[in-house]
């Protein structure tokens, strides 16, 4: 058994849901649960947020079908599921015989959905591209090509909604022109009164930052798992990190002055020092990029990290401190007054905290606490 594990703490999850939810007046949630939970664990989030009861998501929303099929056939919940990629024509019975909801993105889809024959309704959400720059109908002629669509009875609209590309960032204003953008094509399609379901478009950014982005539904994506999605946003809903990052000690070695740790040599000791290492590296998701920048946690005490960041270990100078084999060691995660957080890794890194979460491997086991 690994002696490296991730700790995900439910009731944080649960906690960051709650605020969230107290944030946006009890409006709807759809919660991101892609990418396996952002690395937290699909099944295991789903199945903790269910126990909300009547609180519980409105919706979850995946990347791929593949993401949808496997929280669908795990009978976790029974709430609508949302495909946030663009419609594969040939997977149109998966999402009728599992009721999930595809994204439709592109005029191509919408013309193919115009002569296609339904046996049962096909209800799709439509994505508007309002600036993101990646998939979704330009919102220039968004209201128009939705409205041809509608002439296909058996295609049900039960939402629309667009992705903020700057939300995340202090000056708001390309996300206010999203925000018009979409409000004009959302009311466009009122006044043709073409029914468009619920709509939605406010990432965590703007359910942080941007009230006016919330209509009838909110995505919850980062901060559901205790992030803000930059440090730009400000902090108006207070939120827990739901995962740590647990190892041990498993060598102590003492080594005199001048002795050089790991490959490349690009850390030698300062004076003669104790070494400890941990059985956790790059292809846990410790970056290389954090070599001699990050720290760790034993015994309530901060230790720096030490030489290259190697595959399958790590090492700390722990000083003249003692310490045994088999302690523990905290990579990520809180011990009375230290803690150590995602967001130190990015701002080392350069990075946002989803790609910290996401990159934390398979090999690392998750615990559910």
């Amino acid at each position: 058994m690994r002696l490296t594990r991730a700790e995900i703490s439910l009731s944080n999850l649960k906690y960051n849901y709650l605020n969230i939810r107290k944030k946006v007046s009890k409006k709807p949630i759809l919660a991101v649960v892609k990418a396996d939970a952002y690395g937290h664990g699909m099944i295991n989030v789903v199945a903790a947020l269910e126990k909300l009861d009547d609180k519980k998501p409105s919706y979850y929303g995946v990347a791929l079908l593949e993401e949808a099929l496997e929280l669908r056939k795990s009978k976790t919940t029974k709430c609508p599921i949302l495909v946030f990629a663009p419609l594969k024509f040939d997977e149109i019975e998966d999402y009728i015989n599992n009721k999930i909801t595809p994204t439709l993105t592109s005029q191509y889809e919408i013309n193919k959905l115009l002569k296609y024959e339904f046996k049962k309704k096909f209800k799709v959400h439509i994505n508007i591209d309002t600036g993101m720059g990646r998939v979704g109908i330009p919102f220039q002629n968004a209201a128009n090509l939705i409205a041809e669509l509608s002439k296909n009875r058996m295609v049900q609209i039960s939402g629309l909604y667009t992705h903020f590309a700057t939300s995340d960032e202090k000056d708001k204003k390309f996300a206010n022109i999203q925000l018009v953008r979409f409000n004009n094509v959302v009311n466009s399609l009122k006044e043709k009164k073409i029914e468009i379901g619920i709509i939605h478009s406010a990432n965590s950014g703007a359910i942080i930052d941007i009230p006016e982005s919330y209509f009838d539904m909110v995505r919850a994506g980062i901060s559901l798992y205790g992030y803000y999605p930059s440090n730009e946003t400000s902090e108006s809903i207070k939120l827990k990190p739901v995962m740590s990052l647990i190892s041990e000690v498993a060598t102590v070695k003492t080594f005199p002055k001048g002795t050089p740790i790991s490959y490349g040599r690009r850390y030698k000791t300062k004076n003669e020092t104790n070494i400890i290492s941990a059985p956790i590296g790059y292809a846990d998701g410790i970056r290389r990029g954090l070599t001699n920048k990050m720290f760790c946690i034993i015994g309530n005490k901060k230790y720096p990290q030490v030489g290259t960041v190697t595959m399958d270990r790590i090492m700390f100078d722990i000083g003249k401190s003692t310490v045994k084999v088999g302690e523990k060691v905290i990579i990520l995660g809180k011990s009375k007054n230290e803690i150590i957080t995602a967001t130190e890794w990015c701002n080392i890194l350069k990075t946002i905290p989803y790609e910290i979460t996401c990159g934390i491997s398979k090999r690392v086991p998750r615990k559910y606490i």
